[in-house]
């Protein structure tokens, strides 16, 4: 497996199965609310992520101090924005199509959510966290091949 992408998959199945245990767990079982479960799973499920993407995925040689550190910012930050984006989607897609009962906005808002984290998790990883050294290439490039 050289793509990283896909190594980064598989390692999103096992921390996505892991992670969403945990928020239909909370969510369900300890009846807590939807921002609560979500954050509790993700935060379970970032730290298998984080080892696994570490020695598996990237075979990151940065210091743990400094990977680590951005990895909770990225994470943060990527969890904030895709389930919010997720709550929004759902909401208004279930607001439009009538046959969805509302007592599933919450479930179906945990998977929108964590498709968007999916890609946004893994452009933070690649690109900022685990990047490899000595790799001067930019990350953007305009069509005159300079950096935006």
């Amino acid at each position: 497996m050289k793509n990283s992408f896909f190594r980064f998959l598989l390692v999103g199945v096992i921390n996505t199965i892991v992670g969403l245990s945990f928020m239909y767990l909370f969510l369900h079982v300890f009846s807590c609310s939807y921002w609560a479960s979500t954050f509790i799973g993700n935060v379970i499920g970032a730290c298998v992520s984080y080892f696994l993407n570490r020695t598996f995925t990237f075979k990151s040689t940065t210091s743990m101090s400094k990977s680590m550190t951005r990895f909770a910012a990225v994470i943060l930050l990527c969890y904030f924005i895709s389930y919010y984006l997720g709550e929004k989607t759902v909401t208004i897609l279930f607001a439009q199509i009538p046959f969805f009962e509302k007592k599933y906005v919450a479930d179906a808002a945990v998977l929108f959510g964590t498709g968007f984290y999916t890609i946004t998790n893994y452009l933070g990883q690649r690109l900022f966290v685990f990047q490899k050294r000595g790799n001067t290439e930019p990350i953007l490039v305009n069509e005159e091949g300079g950096h935006q």
